[in-house]
């Protein structure tokens, strides 16, 4: 009887033992969820303690300091794809003469290794760059542009000076299309000019929060067609991509895509603008108003809004009803059309 009540005291201690081991890994499993669900927390409850990148809204916990970088890229189809456009914060893109647009890269949030084409300045997107006190770079210029940059108008590097050097030519382009730029030499280059790469951009525009986001209403615009010319050379249109939320772009039937890696350009903002523009000579050079305001649609989230726009700062804003209309956070594309034929005539949603 001894050893049966022994043998008995054994199994019941044994038992006992696993019950209670087994009883502990729920609990620290479920500690474990709790500790990851805390750690998240304070991620999304405390947005307002995170960093901003001032021109795309985008919050972080890096830092988002540091000077703008505006490039001139071209556009003109023996230059497509570009390289470097997915990391720009914003592009502005505004025919240089004739039907062939140009593009105005501005990058801060993100440094891309390579950009280009390279292509020649023009005065309007130099005032551009200097309403985000951006460090702008070029390879040649019209001789209006050319005054402006040899006057320290705004900081800037050409390549008509250190093509060969901080400018690289391409193997597989030919000139005027195969110039590019990697990010090291654009700092390189600020260096040797000593200017200072520490000025963070300022900004004029209003973000939208997650709930406004959420909430935006406007008209379908699934999809936009800009006409620049007849002969469509220029002509792009944007389609709403609904998996991701984001805007892709074309010229004609070639999506935009970064040479090396084929990544595709996905948008927040689609910003159309219209704005007055001016015939200077015979070569086709331009004046375009970006000062004095006008009309324009705004593109976000698969809807479109009519909006207008307004010089802040030098930077170009939208505003409806006298208020500044709020951008998705994420990367925009400002497309300015002629007034003349106006917006009417160079714009069409839905038409795939």
């Amino acid at each position: 009887m001894k050893k049966w009540a022994i043998a008995l005291a054994a199994v019941l201690l044994l038992f006992t033992g696993c019950s209670k081991k087994d009883s502990v890994k729920t609990p620290v499993q479920e500690e474990k969820a709790e500790e990851t669900v805390k750690q998240q927390e304070p991620v999304e409850g405390k947005q307002e303690d995170l960093n901003v990148f001032p021109l795309t809204g985008i919050r972080t916990e890096a830092s988002t300091d540091g000077r703008a970088v505006a490039v001139m890229v071209n556009n003109h189809p023996k230059a497509r794809p570009q390289s470097g456009l997915s990391k720009a914060d914003i592009v502005y893109e505004m025919i240089a003469e004739g039907d062939v647009t140009r593009f105005l890269a501005v990058f801060q949030s993100e440094k891309p290794a390579n950009i280009g084409p390279v292509r020649s300045a023009r005065p309007y997107y130099i005032e551009l760059a200097k309403g985000f006190n951006a460090f702008y770079v070029a390879h040649g210029y019209s001789e209006d542009a050319r005054v402006m940059l040899e006057s320290n108008y705004v900081d800037n590097i050409n390549g008509m000076v250190y093509d060969g050097t901080l400018f690289k030519r391409s193997s597989t382009r030919k000139a005027p299309h195969n110039s590019y730029i990697t990010y090291e030499n654009v700092v390189k280059g600020a260096e040797m000019k000593k200017y200072s790469m520490d000025q963070t951009p300022p900004s004029s525009f209003k973000f939208l929060t997650d709930e406004e986001k959420q909430s935006l209403t406007g008209n379908p615009g699934s999809s936009v067609m800009i006409t620049y010319s007849n002969g469509g050379t220029s002509n792009c249109m944007y389609e709403f991509d609904a998996q991701s939320s984001k805007y892709k772009r074309f010229n004609g039937s070639e999506q935009t895509v970064e040479l090396d890696t084929n990544e595709p350009i996905l948008l927040d903002n689609v910003f159309i603008i219209e704005a007055d523009h001016q015939v200077l000579d015979s070569s086709g050079h331009l004046s375009i108003d970006l000062k004095s305001g006008g009309t324009g649609y705004l593109l976000q989230m698969g809807k479109v809004n009519e909006v207008n726009w307004v010089n802040k700062n030098g930077q170009i804003v939208p505003v409806k009803d006298g208020k500044e209309v709020g951008l998705v956070p994420g990367k925009t594309w400002v497309n300015v059309v002629p007034s003349k034929p106006g917006l009417a005539q160079s714009v069409s949603f839905d038409a795939n």
